[in-house]
Parts: C-alpha cells; sequence; structure tokens
C-alpha cells in the first residue's frame, strides 16, 4: 500500500481508502459483511473510512461504529452531512443549526467523541461561508473534529470559501473530495488545478464510475450490476451517453489486457497517478470486491499506458457530462437565471 499526506495536514493516508455507502441498506451489506470488509481493508494497509449521515439515514455510519469499535486510534475516520435527511426542512444543508446538530447525531452513530474529517458533502447556496466556516472552527476547536473539507464542491466555490476563510480569520477546508475516474475527468479542467494550488488533500469517490470499470459491465453482456436496479437510466446503452462508455470501457479493457493488468487495476491506477489525488475511494459491498480492487494498491501505470488511456478518453473531458454533480443551480433551475 503507497502512502500519501493529506494535504498540508501532515496525516498520512492509504492511496486506497474505504468508502462505506455500502454498508446496510444501499448495498444490502450485513453487519457481519461490514465487519468483514473492515478486518481486510484494515489488514491490506487502508487507513481512512469514509462514510456520511445520509447513508442509510444514518445506518451506514451504525455500522461504521461497531466494525471499528476498539480500534478507532488506528483509523482516519470521516464522515459528511449536509444532504437531507428526512423531510423537516432545517435537517439539511450548512447552517450552524444544522451541523451542530448532526455531527452530535453522527458521532452518537459511529460510538465515537471525534472524527479525523468532517465534510460538507455539497455546497449549499443558501448559506455563506462565513456561516459553514465559523460552526465548523468551532467544532474543531471543541475538539468534536480534528479537520474539515468539502464534497464536490466546484472550483469556484473552493476558491471562495478559502478566501471567506481567511478574511473572517477562520480555519480552512483541507480537502476536498470531487468524483474522478478515467470515464469522468472533467475535474481536470478546473477543480484540481484549485485543490494543487490551496494545497488541499483530495479522496476521490466513483474511480470506477458506478461499477462501469469494474469490469463487469461489457458489450453483448447483460448489464446486472447492483446500481443498473436503481438507476437504470445510467446503463441504458441506448441513451448515446452509455453507449459512448461503452465503447471507451471496450479500448480501455483491451489496454488493460495488453498491459498485464485487470480492468480495475487500470482504473484506479490512472486515478491514483494524477499528483493532485491523495486517495480513491473504492465502496465494495463484499470482500470478495475488496480483494479484486485492493489488487490496484499497488499499480503504477507507466506513460505509455497512460498516454494511451488520454486517446481514448481525452483529458478534462466527461463522458457523461449530465452526471456531474457540481453544476451551479442556476443552470438546473431557470428560475434563478430569469427573474
Amino acid at each position: 500500500m503507497q502512502y500519501r499526506t493529506l494535504g498540508r495536514t501532515g496525516v498520512q493516508v492509504s492511496a486506497l481508502a474505504l468508502g462505506a455507502m455500502n454498508f446496510g441498506a444501499i448495498g444490502r451489506t450485513t453487519q457481519d459483511e461490514a465487519t468483514a470488509i473492515v478486518d481486510a481493508a484494515l489488514e491490506a494497509g487502508i487507513n481512512v473510512i469514509d462514510t456520511a449521515d445520509m447513508y442509510g439515514d444514518g445506518e451506514s455510519e451504525e455500522m461504521v461504529g461497531k466494525a471499528i469499535a476498539g480500534r478507532r486510534d488506528d483509523i482516519v475516520l470521516a464522515t459528511k452531512a449536509g444532504m437531507p435527511i428526512g423531510n423537516e426542512r432545517n435537517h439539511q444543508g450548512s447552517s450552524r443549526r444544522w451541523l451542530v446538530t448532526e455531527l452530535d447525531a453522527s458521532l452518537r452513530r459511529l460510538g465515537v467523541d471525534h472524527v479525523d474529517l468532517y465534510q460538507i458533502h455539497r455546497w449549499d447556496p443558501n448559506t455563506g461561508d462565513e456561516e459553514t466556516l465559523s460552526a465548523l472552527t468551532d467544532l474543531q476547536r471543541a475538539g468534536k473534529i480534528r479537520y474539515f473539507g468539502s464534497s464536490t464542491f466546484p472550483a469556484h466555490r473552493i476558491v471562495q470559501a478559502q478566501w471567506a476563510a481567511h478574511e473572517h480569520r477562520l480555519s480552512r477546508y483541507v480537502t476536498e473530495q470531487p468524483s474522478y475516474s478515467i470515464l469522468q475527468r472533467g475535474i481536470e479542467t478546473h477543480v484540481l488545478p484549485v485543490t494543487q494550488e490551496y494545497g488541499l488533500g483530495v479522496l476521490v469517490w466513483s474511480p470506477l464510475a458506478s461499477g462501469w470499470l469494474s469490469g463487469a459491465i461489457r458489450a453483448g453482456r447483460d448489464i446486472t450490476t447492483h446500481r443498473s436496479a436503481f438507476l437504470p437510466a445510467r446503463f441504458d446503452t441506448t441513451i448515446p451517453a452509455n453507449r459512448t462508455r461503452l465503447d471507451a470501457v471496450e479500448r480501455l479493457a483491451t489496454l488493460a489486457d495488453e498491459a498485464g493488468l485487470t480492468l480495475i487495476q487500470l482504473a484506479l491506477g490512472f486515478v491514483t497517478a494524477h499528483p493532485g489525488v491523495t486517495s480513491a475511494l473504492v465502496g465494495p459491498r463484499t470482500v470478495d470486491h475488496l480483494r479484486a480492487q485492493l489488487a490496484a494498491a499497488d499499480t503504477v501505470l507507466t506513460d505509455d499506458v497512460l498516454d494511451a488511456i488520454d486517446e481514448i478518453v481525452a483529458p478534462g473531458t466527461d463522458l457523461a457530462p449530465d452526471e456531474k454533480y457540481d453544476t451551479p443551480p442556476a443552470l438546473l433551475d431557470p428560475s434563478l437565471r430569469r427573474r
């Protein structure tokens, strides 16, 4: 396992990190299975576990808490808040009111007195940076969080938050967690240059592109990945963007074979090769899935292979632009641009 420094924190983290979104109902993973996955991950040298309050309405945090009991100090523990929880209108976002309340709930579910990294799950356009950063700074000073970061923020919001922290003499975000894979390279255009400029650690999610790069999705086969059951449009190959992805996957699979790698090794090796990336989050549902992903722990792609990937998917290109999660709200809601 390779280790990198998380931004400028001095904390050493594994190049592969364990994402716990599939723990519980989302991935149909039981507590025993989740504990076995955590055991195998820690044994392999992974020292980062990332979850969120909204994964299974808190079920993932509860399962992580039980799985790490008695060995919490060996783990860089991360969770997130900000996505809607239930139907109450104020149980979401990044206001002081919600973050203070929800962090306490996350700590109870995890069975710990602090988390190492607390992340704002999405940029909240209704809450000012000073409000959020002052709340996070106070939680940090209270010892409930060691560091805090952002997740899936547009590049301009990352910059704005850094400016606000400096302007108001508050602690700053030290990490960003964006979506990044061979098939979704858009963050290379703006986000990664910004995170590198500010020295942020970067923990990327969906490095296997929701299963497209797992090896399970190939031309001529029925698509039976777990996510295809509840996100069918993302895997419908009659949609042009998905046909483009499938064509790219076939070319990437051939490239992986020629390089003596699995498609998973190629995909994870690509993500962790970028100098702006600290760790790639893998989200296995089973121990077997994790073992297939751990095979990429020490994968280093040659320049020839990286150049060949660029020929298949050009740098800075998102093959599924509709699946970006950092689009400004005014581009999604006409009422915000037609006043």
